[in-house]
């Protein structure tokens, strides 16, 4: 995460993007604890999955969203794509003069927080888990931590079939936590935002006694502590919204459904151009 000073006199208006619609789980986290704050949301999903795009594909991908936003009257932009995070967080940074979140940095805090035997476990996509951000990032902060990754490409398609609790879900979790398990992790990073949605079942996998961390949840702190500490105000009454995919699928309202619990209405944009139109502020 890169923090930027704001004009003061503007009022806050979150702009998050993912490769799709798992980014709504930190969309949800967010609104539970803001529920005033301007949000617009983009999800990529023409160019779905970025779990799966090169370096330089990802840079280039994690701009034009978050050009998108910017459009869109974004002052504040979260990445919610943990694969565009890995790479590209900098880049954004970099690039736009606004204050720039990622699910990344603050999962990996809690994570090294909350650890008691020094073994921390990540699940992501190849992208996430190639990265090696997580890792990195864990040795820097605390050199004696063993990261134990594992890269779950199957679930992000389980979870958009909604086969959240099916007999063949819980069989390709159960294998892919074992080599974790064996390692003795005490603490799992969930390193997509597809994955809370089968947080149960992976909790139930790993035991009670491994601490499961949501970065959905880390990064909406996050957010929520940075708005209190600049007093910025995120407004009051209903909250305004815009939620924007670059392909609409019939089945993604159902989906949706499942990520946020409630129905909401999606608008097209193309990726690669601002799409000037309506603005949640």
């Amino acid at each position: 995460m890169v923090e930027r000073d704001c004009a003061e006199e503007t009022p806050p208006v979150l702009g998050v993007f993912d490769s799709g619609i798992g980014g709504l789980t930190v969309v949800r986290e967010i609104r539970r604890l803001l529920p005033a704050i301007p949000m617009v949301y983009f999800g990529d999903t023409a160019r779905t999955p970025y779990g799966t795009k090169s370096t330089e594909t990802l840079r280039r991908y994690a701009e034009e969203d978050s050009e998108f936003l910017l459009s869109h009257g974004a002052n504040i932009l979260v990445i919610a794509c943990h694969s565009a995070a890995s790479v590209a967080r900098d880049h954004v940074a970099g690039r736009f003069p606004v204050q720039v979140f990622d699910v990344v940095g603050p999962a990996i805090e809690t994570a090294v927080r909350v650890t008691r035997n020094g073994k921390i476990g990540l699940i992501g996509t190849r992208a996430t888990v190639e990265s090696g951000v997580y890792q990195e990032t864990i040795a820097r902060l605390d050199p004696s931590i063993e990261v134990v990754p594992q890269p779950c490409p199957l679930l992000v398609p389980l979870v958009e079939e909604g086969w959240l609790r099916r007999r063949e879900t819980r069989m390709i979790v159960r294998k892919y936590l074992r080599p974790l398990k064996e390692k003795g992790v005490d603490t799992l990073v969930l390193g997509c935002t597809h994955y809370p949605l089968l947080k149960g079942v992976i909790s139930e996998k790993m035991g009670k006694r491994v601490t499961i961390v949501d970065p959905s949840e880390a990064v909406a702190l996050r957010v929520k502590e940075y708005l209190e500490r600049e007093g910025k105000r995120p407004g009051t009454g209903p909250a305004k919204e815009l939620f924007f995919l670059s392909d609409i699928p019939p089945v993604t309202g159902e989906i949706a459904r499942r990520f946020m619990g409630r129905r909401i209405e999606f608008l097209p944009a193309e990726p690669g151009r601002s799409n000037p139109g309506p603005s949640p502020s």
